[in-house]
């Protein structure tokens, strides 16, 4: 009895399915008639919206492929800003250098080095180290300190110059006058790159362009982020007023965060100072207390083994605690 009801329920089921399918068939075509039927008479009677669709269509397909264009950019940029070559690690740092001129100050800062560390040590094996360091690492450390501090002078600076473009564009200036402007009224960093924005455009480079190559000389994502939205607006069109003030509440957003990120991190920093300063404040007290007992270190060729290898040891502990405590943004 209980198959029998089994059965007969499952036929209903399958009657009713197949009744659904053929009835799907049969309309299918009627309801897509009604449709595009519909979407004509949509289409004659307000023929305004028709063309604002098309006209957003296209702006949208002409973002799209300026995005595609970025991207493929985007990537050769930063391949090349991972490792830039020196020119453009002297142009970034602020620096009118040539190779010559870092060649010589890379001599002279190793000849200082090495006489410092000769006067100190009396050995002259550690004070052609200390002249090696003085010249391959200790010129590159400071380039690159340099350029991490015009990068953050840049970061304070660009949200000022970014507002202060978005009121000239609503007082109806030009983008034009409103990067003059920047170029006169702000502070540098931020007044020397667009100062080269301008003359890129006295040199017939469009606008869109000339804010991408900002990215060039000051890598960092806040002008990478100002030169795609004026590239955007170049080639799409839109509200560059209320593109430009949206991308000043993001830059601030992201310099809150970077300050809070700072903030939080800071006694990990401390921590890792006090334990790489630690050596040498206990290096110094030994050598007020007892002269002889620590100057073994520097008069022998066993103590200069052991003074390199811990200096070494604590190099890469530093280095360790910096990659450790250190946040890319």
């Amino acid at each position: 009895m209980f198959g029998l009801g089994a059965t007969t329920l499952a036929l209903i089921v399958l009657a009713m399915l197949s009744a659904g399918g053929i009835a799907y068939a049969l309309l299918f075509d009627r309801v897509q008639d009604e449709k595009t039927t519909e979407k004509r008479l949509t289409r004659l009677l307000d023929p305004g919206k028709v063309v604002e669709e098309r006209a957003t269509a296209g702006r949208r397909r002409s973002i799209q492929d300026a995005f595609k264009e970025f991207e493929a950019k985007q990537e050769a940029l930063d391949k090349r800003n991972k490792k830039p070559p020196l020119a453009i690690r002297l142009s970034q740092a602020g620096l009118d250098w040539n190779r010559r001129t870092f060649l010589f100050f890379s001599i002279g800062l190793a000849v200082a080095t090495g006489l410092l560390v000769l006067i100190i040590s009396g050995n002259p094996l550690v004070a052609f180290g200390g002249g090696v360091i003085g010249f391959l690492g200790l010129p590159s450390w400071l380039v690159d300190k340099m350029r991490k501090r015009r990068q953050k002078a840049f970061l304070e600076e660009l949200p000022t110059a970014v507002d202060l473009i978005v009121r000239g564009i609503r007082s109806g200036l030009p983008l034009g006058d409103c990067l003059r402007m920047v170029a006169t009224e702000t502070k540098e960093p931020v007044k020397g790159e667009f100062r080269q924005i301008i003359e890129a455009q006295h040199l017939g480079v469009p606008v869109g362009e000339a804010c991408l190559k900002l990215y060039e000389r000051m890598p960092v994502q806040e002008a990478n982020f100002f030169g795609i939205v004026i590239a955007i607006q170049q080639k799409a069109g839109g509200n560059l007023s209320e593109a430009l003030s949206n991308l000043s509440k993001v830059l601030r957003d992201r310099k809150r965060m970077k300050a809070k990120i700072t903030a939080m991190s800071m006694e990990a920093k401390s921590s890792a100072a006090i334990i790489g300063s630690l050596p040498i404040v206990v290096a110094g007290l030994v050598y007020l207390t007892s002269p002889s007992y620590i100057m073994l270190l520097f008069k022998t060729n066993a103590g200069n083994v052991i003074v390199i290898g811990g200096l070494l040891y604590m190099l890469l502990g530093i280095m360790v605690m910096k990659k450790m405590i250190d946040f890319d943004f």
